[in-house]
């Protein structure tokens, strides 16, 4: 293996340039599939993530509908038939029954990470005259930060500041704008009951989506409780973060019909945003691939020029006692030898060039915790690049190195 690996090597000095280019166009080709890879899919993490950060894995809530069955409907005069139009909801609170038990008995269950309750409160804001509408999410804030990145949409003030105060906001940036409110600042809030409330403001959220930012505030879950007049026991949702998400529909539907509640996932929820990023992904995989095989039609090209240009090498080589499979190892050889080489330049130049795009300047009134383009550097973009470049080196070169090996040295000499 030593004589045929230093035969390879040998062959390679003598079509030095060929070499290079054909290394090159491997390097190239992996270098760009990492690059756009790392790129698309740190786009569509920055672009999934405005919403699914922010979403539970898992919802439970109660919606407030009419009634299935309707008292007309116990009549038992089968000739009769009923017809109802206009059925108006239930009068019942949108509140969770049991809430305290529910979250008892999920905390217990090994495939749930974490148990956060919440209290949704439609508002409006006064602002002189004019009342603008609002939407206070009151919530844990120890549990929002931990796992639903609250600080990385905190453009203004601390993290902490709701959960250590009494009678505070953190308004949306698009809100506090409407309102010329900044931090300290005193907002008057009226609920859906008429009662009002001057809320203190503590920090700015901002989400990247304008209609939201206009709408959504955060408050502490037990200021909400005070704001609508409520118990410490109301929660009107419940958010649960699994282990492992793909047990999220399933469980969701488990989770309704156990507890009598309406649940859903967060596949359901945003599966337009997942139908995005399949595309770009496939879109991403497929423009890589192509540059691979490419650079594989380059190689193919360069050893089979190679094979004519060395027919006599070949025919001493078979003359002089090396089989058929030596010589088609050889060239094998040859093929793998570049592929490995523009493989490992490929590499270093693909994280180079990830850097670099990492570097260059993202600024977006939108997203003003983005400071530079977004990279993924998974380690899984470079295993699928070598593995595929090393494949497609490979069958380029079988080809060529199968001609190779079928020389007749006689023939070749005899021509000579």
């Amino acid at each position: 293996m030593k004589l045929l690996v230093d035969i390879a090597i040998t062959l390679l000095r003598a079509k030095l340039k060929q070499s290079i280019v054909a290394a090159v166009g491997v390097m190239f080709s992996i270098a760009m599939f990492v690059t756009l890879l790392g790129f698309m899919n740190g786009l569509n993490d920055l672009l999934d993530g405005l919403i699914l950060n922010r979403t539970p894995h898992i919802r439970l809530y109660n919606e407030v509908q009419p009634s299935p069955l309707q008292p007309i409907d116990l009549a038992t005069d089968t000739a009769c038939r009923n017809f109802i139009s206009s059925v108006k909801p239930k009068d019942e609170l949108p509140r969770l029954r049991n809430a305290i038990a529910i979250m008892d008995v999920l905390e217990q269950d090994p495939r749930v990470l974490a148990v956060s309750p919440k209290l949704v409160a439609q508002a409006l804001f006064n602002v002189g005259t004019v009342e603008l509408n609002g939407v206070v999410n009151g919530i844990d804030v120890n549990d929002e930060i931990q796992y639903y990145r609250y600080t990385d949409y905190l453009v203004k003030g601390e993290p902490y500041a709701l959960a250590s105060g009494n009678n505070t906001i953190v308004l949306g940036k698009g809100l506090a704008d409407l309102m010329k409110a900044d931090i300290g600042d005193l907002v008057q809030v009226t609920t859906a009951a008429g009662d009002r409330t001057m809320l203190r403001v503590v920090g700015m959220f901002q989400s990247g989506i304008a209609d939201f930012d206009k709408v959504q505030c955060y408050a502490n879950i037990k200021t909400v409780q005070k704001l609508l007049a409520r118990p410490g026991s109301y929660y009107t949702d419940i958010n649960l973060k699994l282990l492992d998400l793909t047990q999220a529909p399933a469980m969701a539907k488990e989770l309704a019909a156990r507890f009598g509640v309406d649940a859903v996932d967060i596949q359901t929820a945003n599966a337009q945003f997942e139908t995005g990023s399949d595309v770009r992904n496939i879109i991403s995989y497929a423009v890589g691939i192509v540059l691979l095989i490419v650079a594989g039609f380059g190689i193919y090209n360069i050893l089979n020029m190679m094979i004519y240009e060395k027919l006599d090498a070949i025919a001493i080589l078979k003359a002089t006692g090396f089989s058929g499979g030596d010589v088609r190892r050889i060239f094998l050889l040859l093929s793998v030898i570049i592929g490995i080489v523009g493989g490992a330049t490929g590499l270093l130049a693909g994280f180079g060039m990830q850097s670099l795009i990492d570097r260059i300047p993202f600024v977006t009134a939108a997203l003003p915790t983005i400071t530079t383009f977004p990279v993924d550097y998974s380690v899984k973009y470079y295993v699928i690049a070598v593995t595929f470049a090393l494949a497609t080196t490979w069958v380029a070169g079988w080809f060529p190195a199968r001609k190779a090996s079928q020389v007749d040295p006689v023939e070749i000499i005899r021509g000579k």
